[in-house]
């Protein structure tokens, strides 16, 4: 069964450990969270003074940390050897050579960030079996929104569905980034009023409530044309904030929902939400915007969106300026 982080840290916790963990992955955030907790937790102040060592992988060898973590620890029952940046490393595969046979007083933690172990290889299989293969991937954007609110919920906080998808329409999937801001969201909320809103994003965080991707679509999907240009309009003249090959990828995201919707059989609500990658709050809007658009309009927009993709980055149009497209885009998928 592959590790997971609520696996390992429950062990952690338990101070079960293992010889080898090996965090690989393109998410960050779990692998330091793990590193973290290890540097910080297994051993005391006076035992890290002479039995905790942090390497970077641009700055030794394979055979250096297998030099180092064979040495025993003093006057402890273990010692941590933690290898940052170990994606940096040249001829990883010679790990091999300690996995499969580890000393049990060294605990040794690699953060292998962006890069994966081919799961074919020996090393793979020594490490799932003699230590820990911890593999942290990115989460998509249709897994941001619940993450965020069961990140709130651990701290006691609810938060509005229309607000957490709009902290994810502007802070993306980089969770060390959606955590910095929510744990300043924190601090500056009123006390009392335990719930995060759009107005309080907006207040605190910069994103405007009524001038981002996500009203846009919403207005869009609507077709709520007055909203729609105003916001558009407010795109145009602030365009280093709203670059508008976003605001091109976000209207499609909307527009392949709808066409998903329009030829998904079971429009029960949970079908519905498995099927578009979306939270059940939101279906109800789907199932409006889909008789808006027909699927063979929207089929004909998403067509729109790739050639207004295009024109944005020069092909076929290098002297419109960007907003002035958005505009001409809007106005035709809206009549």
């Amino acid at each position: 069964m592959p590790a997971t982080y609520e696996g390992i840290m429950s062990d952690l916790r338990k101070r079960i450990f293992k010889p080898v963990y090996f965090l690989a992955g393109d998410e960050p955030y779990y692998i330091d969270l793990i590193t973290d907790y290890i540097a910080e937790k297994i051993l005391t102040a006076e035992e890290r003074a002479f039995n905790q060592i942090i390497i970077y992988g641009e700055d030794t060898t394979v055979n250096a940390i297998i030099e180092t973590a064979r040495r025993f620890p003093m006057m402890a029952s273990h010692q941590v050897v933690i290898v940052k940046e170990a994606q940096a490393l040249r001829k990883i595969e010679d790990l091999l050579l300690y996995v499969e046979k580890p000393l049990n007083s060294t605990i040794l933690v690699f953060g292998y960030k962006y890069k994966v172990i081919d799961k074919r290889t020996k090393l793979y299989k020594a490490l799932d079996s003699q230590g820990v293969y911890f593999e942290s991937m990115r989460l998509r954007d249709y897994q941001i929104p619940p993450w965020i609110e069961r990140y709130l919920m651990t701290k006691g906080i609810k938060i509005d569905p229309d607000a957490s998808a709009m902290l994810t329409e502007f802070l993306g999937t980089d969770l060390h980034k959606i955590t910095n801001e929510l744990d300043k969201l924190l601090i500056t909320m009123p006390a009392g009023k335990p719930a995060v809103t759009t107005a309080l994003i907006e207040k605190n965080i910069g994103i405007s409530k009524d001038f981002n991707n996500f009203e846009l679509q919403k207005a869009v999907g609507e077709k709520n044309i007055y909203k729609a240009n105003m916001i558009v309009n407010y795109f145009a003249e602030n365009q280093k904030d709203n670059p508008v090959t976003l605001t091109i990828a976000s209207l499609f995201s909307l527009f392949t929902k709808i066409l998903t919707y329009h030829y998904t059989t079971d429009k029960s609500k949970n079908n519905v939400a498995a099927a578009l990658k979306i939270v059940p709050y939101f279906v109800k809007d789907y199932e409006v915007w889909s008789k808006k658009y027909s699927a063979a309009k929207t089929i004909q927009i998403i067509g729109l969106l790739r050639t207004y993709d295009m024109k944005t980055k020069g092909f076929g149009d290098v002297s419109t300026e960007p907003g002035d497209l958005l505009k001409e885009l809007i106005y035709k998928i809206m009549h």
